[in-house]
């Protein structure tokens, strides 16, 4: 963009708080440490990541300011976003509650949505009764004077028995049928389209004694599998049949629908049980289980079920499971008590609503973003239409603090809050985070520090990226960049991740999308599509690649590969980008070594007195910049570098260049034959080396140095202004024409050659019998048509 006139400032930055710094912490000085020291040591460890990282960057070629980088540890940064913070607060989008959110038992905190990702796993799948306890109730949901007998079931089938000691109600849908069916293990209450599966699976045989609607089961009591205590029957719309039992089995504090099932039936915070602690262990208060580790505790509980006479069936079950994209571990719902942005209502907020909700405006900041490719549109407004609320919250250190005061009995923000937080900026601007740490809650509060708690929660880091539109764009680098941005790119992950949180945040602040435009590309896997390895030895590091074959090889397969898909790599594919580059740089040899006698201003000849082939090589020419620069101006580089490769090996070396060695070879020096040949070759090399300049940067600066000595660099040019060729788009196809005559007659020739009758096509004497607009076309060149051929 530089290149095509645009001050295009690129700034670099590191997003550097977080998880994974923080675990390198912890594996080499233990978990144990005083927490200003972990964010000493953090701080330091992100330090020498940036510079490592900076020196690869540099040595790829990424052209950038890399004296003015930002990264979102500098004090001022961790400062901005607390009053980032404070914004998105006073416009009225921030609530705090209790909801299950995803749990890393290994990061000991919440997760964002984009921090968890799918991998296949395999668990007990168990269907368990539980017992009738409300007999006359059953009765008549089912339009029964009384059941046949006390002994009944109502089953479930459950992937999580870790669950079942925090039961408290069962779910029905209300529009589906179920069945009291009779069998010899007593009445068995099943969905009506699967009871015939699931007798098969218990081997039983059973009779259908009655049936009725979900919503007749309503309140209905059952007894626990193995706990004194009932679990109401709950209406749900999220219910299927898809497989199962048709009825779901409630534990509000470990999964989102039955959370919100059991608050819509009136459960309040504290009834919910949640005995499942942050390290995945229950409570050792747990009868049975306490103490014990969830995963390990699974095949115990489904013993229980058994001694309990409440199993009906068990198997191993294999199915896709959420785990933790840092530690490839199986997470969790957990209900815990977190900040959240709210994506449509805001519980409890009693200040000013938003105009519409933060949802409505991410979607609306979808539809006005241009996407690069465009099916990232419809992916990131599915994203949006189906997320949850935003858990900000984490439970960490090494990260920019939520410096919040809450009431100790109530809850409730202190009410100075938006101030406190600017008083907490000004001190993390001065001493960064760790400031925060320092602070005595008398400092802001005097006395009344007494009745409010210190909030030790952090941001969650994707809030840090989220909002360097703030922090950066409107921030420390204010003087060079704009807001929005005119482009984000990244990986294809990013919908989820960086360019989501953007969004987000920029939209509750500024009502829009930060950027105009989102361009992603896909990640890198071996030759056979295998994701990189190191237990497949299938890694290939960017490092070794420039180590070995140069900067420059990777650049190039870069840029001709097409980056919306999976971008294949592998040392055969390398080898062919060897050979395209070589091609390249031996053209550029060609130009730069036939115009080093040519002066511009003292051998210039107008383009009306050239040669005509010459100036068919112009107007080529001008086809190929056109072309290239609209491919470039829709960040479709693979045709692009496609295009350059085509002309540099086919247009030029395959056939322009090729004609022209005779008259640059043997015409006299300062002939208008010879002259013609290099104002050509002039303007295609102003022309040609600017073109690969944004993909072979240091290949077009070697070559730029020794085409233009005097000059500081070819990035301060704009793209070449070629000089106009009469009728261009006539000539080409004059051409095309000729070349396919030129084409038939090397193929007569080279039997010749081959059987030594001629050593070259220059010792043949070409005679065509031709006749019409051939015969004319051939008739147009007159003596230069032995050029053409290379023929004598």
């Amino acid at each position: 963009r530089n290149m095509a006139g645009f001050d295009a400032v690129y700034v670099p930055g590191w997003d550097c708080h977080g998880m994974p710094i923080e675990v390198q912490i912890e594996k080499t000085y233990g978990k144990n440490i005083p927490v200003e020291k972990t964010l000493s040591l953090a701080r330091a460890y992100a330090a020498e990541q940036i510079e490592r990282q900076k020196k690869d960057f540099q040595r790829l070629g990424v052209l950038g300011d890399w004296n003015n980088f930002y990264t979102t540890m500098a004090f001022k940064s961790e400062a901005d976003e607390i009053r980032t913070l404070g914004k998105v607060l006073e416009k009225g989008y921030i609530y705090r509650g209790l909801k299950p959110v995803n749990w890393c038992f290994d990061c000991g905190s919440a997760l964002a949505e984009a921090e968890v990702e799918y991998m296949d796993r395999t668990d007990f799948a168990i269907d368990v009764g539980f017992p009738f306890a409300e007999g006359g109730k059953l009765a008549k949901a089912f339009g029964l004077p009384k059941l046949p007998t006390d002994k009944g079931w109502i089953l479930i089938w459950t992937t999580t028995p870790w669950t079942i000691p925090a039961n408290q109600a069962l779910n029905v849908h209300p529009d589906f049928i179920y069945n009291l069916v009779e069998t010899e293990r007593g009445l068995l209450i099943l969905a009506a389209d699967l009871e015939k599966a699931c007798l098969e699976r218990y081997r039983l045989k059973g009779r259908t004694l009655a049936s009725c609607r979900g919503e007749k089961l309503e309140l209905i009591g059952f007894r626990h599998p193995f706990y004194d205590r009932l679990a109401p029957v709950y209406l749900g719309e999220y219910v299927t049949l898809e497989q199962g039992t048709g009825i779901v089995h409630s534990a509000p504090a470990y999964g989102v629908d039955d959370f919100i099932s059991c608050r819509r039936y009136g459960m309040k915070d504290e009834q919910i049980l949640a005995p499942v602690l942050g390290d995945g262990k229950y409570a050792s208060s747990l009868p049975f289980f306490g103490g014990l580790d969830i995963w390990t505790a699974n095949s115990r509980i489904v013993e229980k079920i058994r001694e309990a006479g409440a199993l009906f069936h068990s198997e191993e079950h294999r199915h896709s499971y959420m785990h933790c994209w840092r530690h490839r571990t199986p997470i969790i719902y957990r209900a815990t008590t977190q900040w959240f942005a709210g994506m449509d209502e805001v519980p409890g907020y009693k200040g000013t609503k938003p105009a519409e909700t933060l949802r409505a405006t991410a979607l609306r900041g979808v539809e006005a973003t241009r996407f690069y490719p465009s099916w990232g549109q419809a992916r990131l407004h599915g994203m949006i239409a189906n997320r949850p609320d935003w858990t900000l919250s984490r439970q960490r250190q090494w990260g920019v603090p939520m410096p919040f005061f809450i009431h100790g009995e109530t809850g409730a923000l202190h009410p100075r809050t938006l101030e406190l937080l600017e008083a907490v900026a000004k001190k993390v601007e001065q001493g960064g985070i760790e400031a925060w740490q320092r602070i005595d809650a008398s400092e802001l509060l005097g006395p009344e520090s007494a009745q409010y708690e210190k909030v030790k929660d952090t941001l969650d880091v994707w809030f840090d990226s989220g909002s360097t539109h703030e922090t950066v764009l409107k921030g420390s680098h204010a003087m060079q960049l704009k807001f929005p941005a005119d482009l984000y790119l990244e990986g294809s992950d990013q919908h989820r991740g960086w360019f989501h949180s953007s969004l987000l945040v920029s939209c509750m602040l500024n009502g829009r999308a930060p950027y105009d435009a989102l361009l992603t590309h896909g990640f890198v896997v071996d030759g056979e599509g295998r994701k990189m390895s190191k237990s497949l030895g299938n890694v290939i590091a960017p490092r070794k690649i420039s180590e070995t074959l140069g900067a420059e090889i990777l650049r190039l397969w870069v840029a001709t590969t097409d980056y919306s898909g999976e971008l294949f790599i592998s040392d055969e594919i390398l080898k062919g980008v060897v050979e395209s580059y070589r091609r390249i740089r031996n053209t550029l040899r060609f130009l730069l070594a036939n115009i080093s006698d040519f002066d511009p201003k003292r051998n210039a000849v107008p383009v009306g007195d050239w040669v005509e082939i010459d100036r068919y090589a112009m107007a080529l020419t001008h086809e190929l910049q056109k072309s290239v620069l609209e491919d470039y101006d829709r960040y479709e580089f693979h045709p692009a570098a496609a295009k350059l490769q085509n002309f540099c090996s086919e247009e030029l070396s395959a056939f322009y260049l090729d004609v022209l060695k005779d008259r640059l070879y043997t015409c006299g020096k300062d002939s208008r034959a010879r002259r013609s040949a290099q104002n050509a070759l002039y303007h295609i090399t102003q022309c040609l080396l600017r073109l690969i300049a944004p993909v072979l940067s240091f290949t077009a600066e070697e070559a730029w140095k020794l085409f233009q000595p005097e000059d500081e660099t070819i990035f301060i040019h704009t793209y070449y202004r070629l000089p106009e060729v009469p009728r261009g788009e006539r000539l080409i196809e004059k051409w095309r024409a000729l070349r396919e005559t030129r084409s038939e007659v090397q193929k007569f020739l080279e039997p010749l050659r081959a059987a030594g009758q001629i050593g070259s096509s220059l010792q043949a004497e070409v005679t065509i019998a031709t006749d019409g607009d051939k015969l004319r076309l051939l008739q147009s060149l007159d003596d230069e048509l032995r050029f053409v051929f290379i023929t004598s």
